[in-house]
């Protein structure tokens, strides 16, 4: 007659019985995989890591100031657009060479391709905002200066607008 495992006595030498692995799953809970950055952002639980080794791991929760510098990095993107369309009806060309292609061959996908790529880029950063980049700074740190560097990109582009009339 056998008996569960939890219930057995110790051997009669006097020595515990060995430790058994209970987990049945042994892939790492924590990694980061696309369906995480999914779930976590649909239902966010989790505003901090648990230990303080766990300060950059990614989070459900983020600082309300990245919400800020995303949509305002949304609204330089989309006024890009079309001051770029504007420059380009002018004679102006397209300096990247993946929207330079849309914009000659589908110009009317020109910005939802645009749209697109910076809201991909902007999301990504969110999601990696407490990782940090080459171990040296956090990645939300950079959101602040995308953002300067864009409003100067479209403050110039304005100002060639501006030159044109």
């Amino acid at each position: 007659m056998s008996t569960p495992a939890d219930t057995e006595s110790p051997p009669p030498s006097g020595t515990p019985p060995p430790l058994r692995e209970r987990r049945a799953n042994r892939d790492e809970r924590r990694a980061v995989t696309l369906k995480t950055l999914l779930r976590s952002g649909l239902a966010p639980r989790r505003r901090g890591g648990r230990r303080a080794s766990d300060e950059e791991q990614t989070v459900d929760f983020h600082e309300p100031r990245l919400l800020f510098f995303a949509v305002v990095m949304l609204v330089l993107s989309l006024v890009d657009a079309l001051l770029t369309v504007t420059l380009m009806t002018d004679g102006a060309e397209e300096t990247n060479p993946l929207l330079a292609f849309v914009l000659n061959e589908h110009p009317r996908l020109f910005a939802v391709v645009k749209m697109t790529l910076t809201g991909g880029g902007v999301l990504l950063l969110v999601a990696v905002a407490r990782m940090r980049l080459f171990g040296v700074v956090r990645a939300g740190v950079l959101m602040p200066v995308l953002v300067l560097a864009y409003l100067a990109l479209v403050v110039y582009e304005a100002w060639l607008v501006s030159t044109m009339f």
